[in-house]
């Protein structure tokens, strides 16, 4: 599972995987149950998350256990024998559910459904968003899981062949439903939207301490002379323009506003600036084609370790927080910006893992997705490579085209349908100018959300552990009956 994620991964080891720890946790007693997950858990994420190694070699083992017991737990509520299919899917999916919720408002990284971008499942997004895809991929596990035991062992393999055949149909049910489920085109005319991302290149593994902000700030300005245009929309990356005061009639400000008005387009920046002695903000803005600031959103998800240090006070006993000295002040807000060239989803880098915030900004309106990010501080390509399967994910559970952009790579451009139709080399400068529809339908996820893949989960967890109780129940009722 672990190596079915980018960039190592091919999908069908993903699914491949789930059936081996379905088959590992046939017959074992509950203890057996959670070294199963336990390592199930740690084949995944030891192998996905691989890229914490950099930054610290305790932490990434830490986070790495951490991820590994929502397996574990998982693994322990499945029954060992009768409702084994529905549970694993069931217990499984709320796995995953509760990686993206805890601890500090939760990790999506790593997931199996990042794994899935290319085959069959990634589709259901667009019905339970990336939950979905995640519970069909361990649900359709189990089914091969089953398959194969029904060929070592017909007779224990028949006893849950019936869930094993619902389960297929479910599966089955749920790509052909998202297949022909509403992909946000909506009705009426759509508008086109030409766009220019920018990104300015440079080495990446590094930090500010040993990048100037103002060679982040010049490379950008640079490669926006290169925009040929005509465009309506220019699109930074994250935090390109990192101020040490206040961002609001500065230098940088001034440069935004001329650009804005030399290309007669909306530009779309990320600034970070502090505030006081311990934080900072890390904002969205936006200059309309005549230089004014029309639209600034302030990142909601914040990294943890990354952009704060949560009970700073008790880590600093453990590591060396020097290289975050200042917590980011949460944001607040759907996500959602207005401008003159029309009304953008924004997720900033860390966010486009979390579906809840791409369907937040598309309900309040937004008719294209942007994620600007700043992975240039990653040495290795797992974590870009992670980021454009969760802005492939975003498209097709939002049903709108995604514009990524980074300082060094990854940018691109997703269609609706998860495709990825242009996207930049790594370290290399680049400019991508491309025509995008601005899409204003809804899918059937930004609709509901994740809630009814949660209650399915919910059900099918907890009526599998039910059949377990009643058959106990019977046989105990049977042994206890006076012969005749």
């Amino acid at each position: 599972m672990g190596v079915s994620l980018p960039p190592l991964g091919w999908w069908p080891l993903g699914v491949l995987g789930a059936a081996a720890v379905f088959l590992g946790l046939s017959g074992r007693r509950p203890l057996g149950r959670l070294g199963i997950g336990m390592l199930a858990g740690i084949g995944q994420f030891f192998i996905s998350l691989a890229w914490a190694l950099q930054f610290n070699t305790a932490g990434y083992v830490a986070l790495a256990l951490v991820e590994a017991l929502f397996f574990a737990v998982a693994a322990v509520l499945i029954p060992a024998r009768v409702g084994r299919v529905a549970g694993y899917g069931g217990a499984f999916t709320l796995a995953e559910w509760a990686r993206e919720k805890w601890p500090f408002g939760g990790l999506p990284l790593g997931g199996v459904a990042l794994g899935q971008l290319g085959g069959p499942l990634a589709i259901t997004a667009r019905l339970g968003g990336s939950l979905l895809v995640a519970g069909a991929a361990f649900l359709s596990g189990a089914v091969i899981g089953s398959a194969i035991e029904w060929r070592r062992a017909p007779g224990e393999g028949t006893r849950h062949a019936w869930e094993a055949a619902a389960a297929v149909v479910v599966v089955l049910a749920l790509v052909l439903g998202a297949t022909i489920s509403p992909d946000g085109t909506g009705a009426g005319p759509v508008r086109l939207l030409h766009a220019a991302l920018v990104q300015g290149g440079g080495k990446r593994g590094l930090n500010q301490l040993q990048v100037p902000p103002a060679v982040v700030f010049a490379a950008a300005v640079r490669e926006t002379s290169r925009v040929k245009g005509p465009v309506e929309l220019i699109v930074w990356p994250e935090d390109v323009v990192a101020e040490t005061g206040p961002f609001g009639g500065s230098a940088d400000e001034h440069t935004l506003e001329r650009i804005a008005r030399e290309h007669h387009a909306t530009l779309v920046a990320g600034v970070t600036e502090p505030v006081g002695a311990t934080r900072f903000r890390n904002e969205i803005v936006a200059f309309s084609p005549a230089g004014r600031l029309v639209a600034v959103f302030e990142k909601v998800h914040r990294v943890p370790f990354g952009e704060y240090v949560p009970y700073r006070s008790f880590f600093s006993h453990f590591a060396n927080l020097s290289a975050v000295p200042r917590d980011a002040i949460p944001g607040h807000g759907s996500g959602m910006i207005a401008t003159p060239a029309g009304r953008f989803g924004v997720l900033v880098s860390y966010e486009v893992f979390f579906a809840d915030r791409g369907r937040s900004g598309v309900r309040a309106g937004g008719e294209v997705v942007l994620v600007p990010t700043n992975t240039s501080s990653y040495a290795s390509d797992q974590a870009p490579s992670q980021e454009i399967s969760a802005s492939r994910l975003q498209a097709i559970e939002q049903g709108r085209y995604v514009l990524q952009v980074a300082p060094t790579g990854y940018s691109a451009v997703v269609n609706q349908d998860g495709d990825v139709l242009e996207q930049s080399r790594l370290s290399v400068p680049a400019v991508i100018e491309t025509t995008v529809p601005e899409l204003t339908g809804e899918t059937l996820f930004v609709r509901f959300g994740q809630t009814p893949v949660v209650v399915l989960a919910l059900v099918a967890s907890l009526g599998a552990l039910g059949l377990v109780s009643s058959r106990e129940w019977r046989r105990r009722r049977r042994r206890s009956s006076p012969s005749r």
